[in-house]
């Protein structure tokens, strides 16, 4: 087995450090110690901490693009199972990074969105990719007749996504799945009936 490389201690320790400290919250020494790296190993290999923070909101996507891949992308369950295979993937994920930290993008979206436009716009790119992908699967379920002919699969996506985010802004703050269960309940006992 190869060892990390100190870059690689970086963005893995450093990712875990901002997910449950927050972008602002978590120093460059936070991070190098968490990575158990000199303090001088950051700045060798990221320009700035912004240019690392783009770096681990990518890193945190590559997470979320594999959930696309296994549920959305998913040609084996009807449109409206996978759907509901991408939120429980979600709730899972928040599980298992703490319902506390909860969701790394989010999280980026909400903290950092006034005070850098390079990851706001990143941000940004990464939500109309997933509702993109959210609106490809309505839009199968509209043409397998799960979904009425006439629904806005873009504007249904977007609603989608944004009550997902809140929901698991609100599980944050409350510690609790409950949000994100009460959505995927109204998911499916409203839209997706």
């Amino acid at each position: 087995m190869s060892r990390l490389s100190n870059r690689e201690k970086i963005l893995t320790e450093g990712l875990r450090v901002v997910h449950e400290r927050g972008f602002a919250n978590a120093s460059v020494r936070d991070i190098t110690q968490a990575a158990n790296v000199p303090n001088g190993s950051f700045t060798n290999h990221f320009a700035s901490k912004e240019a690392f923070g783009l770096e681990i909101l990518d890193l945190s996507f590559e997470e979320t693009v594999i959930a696309i891949e296994q549920t959305l992308g998913n040609l084996a369950l009807t449109p409206k199972e996978r759907i509901l295979a991408f939120v429980d993937a979600n709730i899972s994920t928040l599980v298992s990074h703490g319902v506390e930290n909860g969701c790394l993008i989010g999280n980026f979206g909400v903290e950092i969105g006034m005070h850098s436009d390079i990851i706001r716009k990143r941000v940004a790119e990464i939500f109309d990719e997933v509702q993109g992908h959210v609106a490809k699967c309505l839009t199968a379920a509209v043409a397998a007749g799960e979904l009425p002919a006439d629904v806005d699969c873009v504007d249904l996506a977007a609603l989608i996504i944004s009550s997902m985010q809140g929901a698991t802004i609100l599980a944050k703050a409350d510690r609790s799945l409950e949000p994100m269960s009460k959505f995927r309940r109204t998911l499916v006992s409203t839209i997706l009936r």
